[in-house]
């Protein structure tokens, strides 16, 4: 015999009556019926709790991602502050660059260094995933061009960029300043 059975077996155990219509609990006495009310309500309550706590985790871990993907977005985008800073400074050597015409050995100079500076301009971009948009010849993009006017040139579909005025520019994949350009219209 198990030590439960000998329990129930002796003198002084209390008799359990599993058909009851009430027990006393202290100098409380519950019917069969409160019981399973209190039992229904407590087991809302703990439902409740696990609800609230799976939304809790869900939250966190949502945090969790938003949070690494800030991080990873910082890290991609850091330079995007400095590239614009220097997109004014590139314009100005090639406009430098255009402008300097003439077969002396000072124009020729000039525009030799103006050409390796805006390579390494370049070559710098390039290493940090600055990439130029430089649409002639192509539809016009709204989201990466910016329009200055239009014009009729012949044998240009419509709407097809003719010519750029200033160069865009990409960080990864986001914006950092759209191309000025003509767009060719139809004839009238």
């Amino acid at each position: 015999m198990s030590n439960a059975e000998e329990n129930l077996a002796t003198p002084e155990a209390e008799e359990i009556d599993l058909h009851a219509t009430h027990t006393e609990v202290g100098e409380h006495e519950y019917t069969l019926d409160e019981l399973k009310a209190e039992l229904a309500e407590t087991k809302k309550v703990a439902e409740e709790a696990n609800d609230k706590m799976l939304r809790t985790l869900a939250e966190m871990e949502n945090l969790k991602r938003r949070t690494t993907k800030d991080i990873d977005d910082a890290r991609k985008y850091a330079v995007s502050g400095f590239a614009k800073e220097l997109l004014p400074v590139l314009d100005s050597l090639f406009m430098g660059l255009q402008l300097a015409t003439g077969d002396s050995d000072e124009v020729k100079k000039f525009r030799e260094g103006a050409e390796l500076t805006i390579k390494q301009f370049e070559a710098a971009f390039e290493k940090n995933n600055v990439v130029t948009i430089d649409p002639l010849g192509l539809p016009l993009n709204p989201e990466q061009h910016n329009a200055v006017s239009m014009m009729f040139v012949e044998g240009a579909e419509p709407n097809t960029i003719v010519n750029v005025f200033q160069k865009g520019y990409m960080l990864n994949g986001r914006l950092l300043r759209p191309a000025m350009v003509v767009v060719a219209k139809a004839a009238e």
